[in-house]
């Protein structure tokens, strides 16, 4: 069953848990996590990132997704993740998508704001849900592109404010927030620092779900501390895509004949699937 992220996140909110959101920039992967959150019985987001569409265009993996979403027997959303303009997230309307998000964090603040009401508008008045970043969510350097100026930047030129988030979200009116506080895309190669003070901060300020980014490769306490202070959106791609690596090469050092493409693919969407059924329990915060 399709559903907008508006209508997923008031049942996490009400409820308090975080919905995983999964990168599917492959069929397997797709496939892999709507399995998961079926065998879980749990509502699930499947996301395609602007980043992927060199894998997999967004002309052939949105309606896929949409597909699989309306077919499901869970709550689906069906969500672009970091788009970054308006065209991109038209043509991802077009195609179906439930849920977009609008990545001008990059931008000045006003402007951030003026490019994410542009959206806003355009995306509610179709009925789609809109999520948005304030602050810097880099990459860890593993798996991601950062350059290392990332790190070199002061925490409150990077992390979210909690007063601008209040500000930008009562301006923009969007359906969920990207918050900075201590996450980053990639393969964590140091222990991150959450602040968890500051996620409660604009958590509360804001009344908005908050999504976290970077939110592979946490420990089960920190994923039900930030749930517990707000987060109910958790991206989750990295670990999933790097266990489905490690498993296909086991299945291949150990399976020396192997002869045909499609027994790799298996192995790797039931690595894939059995890692997020795991974080999926994890998400639901029993």
């Amino acid at each position: 069953m399709l559903i907008t992220l508006k209508e997923a996140l008031h049942m996490a909110d009400k409820e308090n848990f975080a919905i995983g959101a999964f990168n599917s920039p492959t069929l397997e992967s797709a496939r892999a996590a709507l399995e998961a959150g079926e065998r879980m019985n749990k509502p699930i987001i499947l996301q395609h990132a602007e980043v992927h569409f060199e894998i997999m265009p967004l002309e052939i993996m949105g309606p896929i997704l949409v597909n699989l979403a309306k077919q499901a027997t869970i709550p689906v959303v069906v969500h672009l993740d970091h788009g970054e303009n308006l065209d991109t997230i038209k043509k991802s309307i077009d195609i179906g998508f439930s849920s977009v998000m609008i990545d001008a964090s990059q931008k000045p603040f006003e402007e951030n704001i003026n490019i994410v009401k542009e959206i806003v508008d355009y995306a509610h008045s179709r009925g789609v849900s809109v999520e948005a970043e304030l602050g810097l969510i880099g990459d860890t350097g593993v798996g991601g592109e950062n350059t290392g100026e990332f790190k070199k930047m002061e925490i409150e030129d990077r992390y979210t404010n909690p007063d601008l988030a209040k500000k930008f979200v009562e301006e923009t009116n969007i359906d969920a927030l990207a918050a900075s506080f201590g996450t980053a895309h990639g393969i964590y190669v140091t222990e991150p620092q959450l602040d968890f003070k500051r996620l409660k901060e604009i958590y509360e300020a804001t009344n908005r779900p908050i999504v976290m980014h970077g939110g592979s490769g946490l420990s089960h306490w920190e994923y039900k501390k930030a749930i517990n202070n707000g987060v109910r959106k958790i991206n989750y791609y990295s670990y999933a895509a790097k266990l489905a690596a490690e498993s296909v090469k086991k299945f291949l050092n150990e399976n020396e004949n192997v002869l045909f493409y499609d027994e790799v693919t298996q192995v790797a969407r039931e690595s894939i699937r059995e890692n997020i059924k795991n974080v999926i329990e994890v998400f639901s915060n029993k």
